[in-house]
Formats: structure tokens, sequence, C-alpha cells
């Protein structure tokens, strides 16, 4: 998409664009040859391992192709992403491998040095590849032009980041709009070149490279006759939807059947996002309930003898698009409450037991939620899921309240590693909660989860909040 906007075509540009995409795999297949003939093991390199491990480093160890993030991206970033795309390939080529046997021909030793070695070479050679197409970039395209249609929040935040991000290549000229620039109310630094009749005659006079239109959407007439203007230049033009005017969660456009859409709400673990995701889970759940099996059959013992009734208490919760699940949990109070109303617990309540009080303030109660992340209800990382006697309560009194159940409920999420967890007293607190929940669906990645993780384990024993 932004590649024509910042960068003209040529074949140099295509070339280094193509040899970049291959680099990943040469390097990954490469390394793999050289541990094979360092180790002195007898293997056969054209093995089916060796090809289906081409494969998917073609399929998954990609870099980015935009324009914008070669030029734009921290190299702290790109080897992050780099990491993560190879774990990701060693996860699916065991996956593959134990399925097919095409692994048990690898020995042992030359397959875990290649995947030890190998993410080392490739962020290197990433890095190399992305300094050498900035520098390219960078000498070979003179900065281009461009203009803006319309003045609104949009626009003045594409000319903000443009102008933020001088390595963009693209600077804006000014801004055109058939009000004053008194009443728009125009901010220092921005300049108001004419109407928006005068946009043709000012591209045409001055070589404008691109055009951005950012009227109203409700404005088409408008759009149409500057389009109509605009067709006797060769400026490219990009129409700018005011974006602001709406709040977005994991806004991203795309076509169906050859019609463009442009998504407005929707669950960030789409693709390649929601096999990480889960893959990501079911590997750390498996990991931790092996390392914790002891300690959850003491607890186990101990709720059992704390007090009569069963040691796991299921309530029913909403989940991912708002199904009911059953959620575990060890049980930590003498009741087991799940019907349309539920008295949240408080600092003094009296229907916590001993060991219930313990296990609620070292949040170790929620540990058999481990299973519920194995089955596919829940995740390690997302909105706390609430009991369905809240969710209806609150789903009428705060708005997008239903939204956070876009994605699983988690054990733990943003919201609690910022103090929003416990008694919700007032309404405000609840509105806290759910806002940093969706600007969880919002941000997400998986340095978003790895951090709310390590927040977590360093919060669950100093949390004032946990009663």
């Amino acid at each position: 998409m932004t590649q024509p906007v910042l960068a003209k075509q040529s074949f140099l540009l295509a070339l280094l664009s193509g040899l970049q995409a291959l680099m990943p795999t040469l390097v990954a297949i490469a390394t793999l040859y050289a541990t094979i003939t360092f180790s002195g093991t007898r293997f056969d390199p054209s093995s089916a391992a060796v090809v289906i491990a081409t494969v998917l480093c073609l399929i998954l160890v990609q870099p980015p192709r935009e324009v914008t993030s070669q030029l734009t991206s921290e190299r702290v970033s790109a080897v992050v992403d780099v990491v993560f795309r190879w774990l990701l390939l060693l996860v699916v080529l065991l996956a593959v491998g134990y399925i097919t046997k095409t692994l048990e021909a690898m020995p042992r030793r030359i397959f875990l040095t290649w995947a030890v070695v190998t993410p080392v070479f490739l962020s290197v050679v990433t890095l190399a590849m992305q300094e050498m197409m900035r520098r390219f970039l960078m000498s070979v395209f003179d900065n281009r032009s461009a203009v803006i249609a319309g003045y609104n929040n949009s626009s003045l935040e594409l000319a903000r980041r443009l102008q933020d991000n001088p390595a963009m290549r693209l600077s804006v000229s000014g801004f055109f709009d058939d009000r004053s620039a008194d009443r728009l109310g125009m901010e220092a630094g921005t300049k108001l070149v004419g109407n928006l009749g005068d946009v043709a005659a000012y591209a045409k006079e001055n070589g404008t490279d691109v055009i951005f239109i950012a009227l109203p959407i409700r404005h088409v007439k408008r759009v149409m006759n500057l389009l109509d203007d605009l067709r006797d230049t060769t400026a490219s033009i990009y129409y700018v939807p005011d974006i602001f005017v709406f709040d977005l969660i994991q806004a991203r456009s795309g076509e169906i059947q050859g019609i463009p859409v442009v998504a407005m709400c929707e669950t960030p673990f789409y693709g390649y996002r929601g096999v990480t995701k889960r893959l990501t889970d079911v590997a750390i759940s498996i990991v931790v309930l092996l390392l914790l099996l002891p300690l959850l059959a003491l607890i186990a013992v101990m709720v059992k003898l704390s007090s009569p009734g069963p040691i796991i208490f299921k309530q029913r919760r909403y989940g991912l698009d708002g199904a009911e699940i059953a959620v575990y949990k060890f049980r930590t109070m003498r009741v087991t409450e799940d019907g349309p109303q539920i008295k949240q617990a408080t600092r003094t309540d009296n229907r916590i037991t001993p060991i219930g009080g313990l296990l609620r303030r070292s949040s170790m109660d929620e540990l058999p939620q481990l299973i519920n992340v194995l089955q596919g209800r829940m995740s390690l990382v997302g909105p706390r899921p609430h009991a369905v006697a809240h969710n209806e309560e609150y789903r009428k009194l705060i708005k997008g309240y239903m939204v956070r159940h876009k994605v699983l409920p988690g054990i733990t999420g943003l919201a609690q590693v910022n103090g929003c967890r416990g008694e919700t007293t007032q309404l405000q607190e609840m509105e806290a909660r759910v806002n940093y929940d969706l600007d969880y669906l919002r941000r997400w990645s998986p340095m978003l989860d790895l951090k709310i993780i390590l927040l977590t384990i360093v919060k669950v024993f100093r949390d004032e909040k946990a009663y």
C-alpha cells in the first residue's frame, strides 16, 4: 500500500526486495548445511526434513514488505520480529516432523545447534538488509511533495506523522479547504494553500507527487468533483477517511470478492497471529502445569480439608464472542454462588476460608484456569472473564462492554497489571477495567503479552487489591 506513495518503482528496488525476501531462507539453509558439515555427523542434506524447513522458511520467516517498515522500524523491533518468527517456524517444524516422522533421521545435536545458531545470523542479516534498503531508498529517491485536500483531525495527524518521520521522504506543502484558516482554527506551522477548487491547478503547476483527499465520507459529491479535476494531473491520489470520528479496534482494509472493505472492530488474532497466540498458550500452560503439579496437589488437599465442598469451583462466565464457559478456580469460599445475583468478595468477607484468603492474595486460586487454556476456552493473557450475572449488569451501563469478548478471556490482562482488579464498588472502576481491555485489543502484540505475564509475576505477591 505505502510503497507507491513513498518511492517510485525501479528494477533495482524490485531486485533488492526479492533478495530481502529470499535472504532468511538462504541464511537458515546455509546454517543448517554448515552445522551438518562441522558436526561430522552423517546426514543427508537433501532429506525431507530439509525440504520442509526450506518451505516453512519461505512462508514464515519473511521480513516486512512495506517501504514504511523499511524506513521507520526500530532495530530492536526488527530483531524481536525475526526471533519470534523463527520460534514459530520451529514449533510448526516440530509438529510437522512429529506427524510425518521426517525429523527422526536428523540427529538431535544438529537440530538443537541449528535452532540456536540460526536466529543470531538471521538477526544480523536482517538488520544489514534493512539498513541497505533504507540507504538505497534515502539516496536514490528524492523527497516527494504532497498536499492534503481537507483539514480535519485525520489529515492533521497524517501531516504530523510525515513531518516527524523525515525518513518517509514525503513533505506536505500544505492544506486545501473551502473554509478560512480562522474558521478551521489551524494549528501553528500548518499552511492553508487555497480552496478545494485550486488543488488541480496547484498540482500541475508545482509537479505535486501525492495528493491526499481527507474530506468527510458525507461529502461524496465533493470528492467525486475533486477526482474529476485531478484527472489532468499525474499525481498519485489517496483517500484518507476521518478515522478519529470512530472508536476503531484493529482497523484494517481489505476486500471481499473485489469489493474494498474496512474492518472497524475486529479481533487482533487473525491468520498467523491466532496460531501464534494459541501455540504460545498451549506450550506455556503445559510447562507450568508440569512444574507446579506437586504444588497443585498440595493446594487441592488443603482446600478439601479447610471446609466442606468441592476442591474446584466452577462458575459460568462469558468467553469468546459472549458464549458461556465454565471457568475453574480452587474453591476459596464456603459458598459456590453462580446465580443471577453474585456478591463480589470484599476485604473482610467472612465467606472466605483461611486457606482461601492465602490463595486469593497470591492469586494461586486461578491456577486451575490453565486447564481452561488447554481446553481453548481461555488464554494466558486477555480480558478477565466476569461472572454472567455481572456481565448482564455492566453491559447495560458501560458502552462497548461486550467488545472485550472479541478475544478469549485471560488468566491475567492489561487491566490487572495496571491495578484494576478485585472488588468494583463504583461504576468508574469497572469502566477503567473495560477501557484497559479495549486498549489491549487495539495494541496487541506478542511483546505486549510477554510484558503482561512478567508484570503479573512481579505484582502477584504485592497487590493490595488481591483479597
